[in-house]
């Protein structure tokens, strides 16, 4: 969730946060971004490694036999 500038769009994290998850104002300010976004299920870096993924994740970064 980025804003225009690239950077984190705060607004629609927080009502998020506090609207969509219930948290307190206290329970979002102590989580990290990473948590934060985690919790929401909105960020593919946190989605579950599927074999299609670690096929592509394996072509990408092959492993080196030197």
């Amino acid at each position: 969730m980025a804003a225009g500038s690239g950077g984190m769009d705060w607004a629609a994290l927080m009502r998020a946060g506090l609207r969509g998850l219930g948290l307190r104002p206290e329970e979002f300010w102590r989580l990290t971004p990473a948590e934060l976004l985690l919790m929401l299920g909105s960020d593919e870096r946190t989605a579950p490694l599927n074999r299609d993924r670690l096929e592509a994740l394996s072509q990408l970064y092959p492993d080196k036999t030197d």
